[in-house]
């Protein structure tokens, strides 16, 4: 079981990281705290949205805020050496988006995270082992 979950595991990674232009792509880890992260991939599903929506910035103090499919969250975060991370609870505002269950099953996912990974631009979230998100690091503004 463990043996497969890692072959599936390298497998989705090569696959999202042959994905990306690899000229421009930098493989200098992101940190996480400071850096805006935008959704590409949940429950294995490639996302494309708007560049505003589906993003998350985690601050040096603990503090998460980002933006759903159109409503606005915040909340706190813990991590650790072993890049555990639990979200505390989250607050959102609540107007109804025009993909209301795209915005729940985010909301969900985030709640069921227990530990990130790094790879380059690239973030992972996990929960138990299970890949449940990908995101991207937003390039800083020049």
């Amino acid at each position: 079981m463990k043996r497969s979950f890692l072959i599936l595991f390298a497998a989705t990674l090569f696959v999202v990281t042959s994905c990306c232009n690899c000229a421009s792509r930098s493989r200098e880890v992101k940190p996480l705290a400071g850096t805006e992260w935008h959704l590409v991939q949940i429950m294995g599903l490639d996302v494309e949205k708007a560049a505003d929506s589906y993003n998350l910035l985690f601050s040096t103090d603990g503090k998460v805020s980002g933006v759903g499919d159109c409503n606005r969250l915040m909340g706190s975060y813990k991590t650790d050496d072993k890049r555990a991370l639990d979200f505390g609870a989250l607050a959102s505002t609540r107007m109804m988006c025009p993909d209301q269950q795209s915005e729940d099953e985010f909301m969900d996912m985030l709640g069921r995270v227990t530990h990130y990974e790094m790879d380059g631009d690239m973030m992972l979230l996990l929960s138990h082992g299970e890949l449940v998100a990908i995101f991207k690091a937003v390039p800083a503004a020049e």
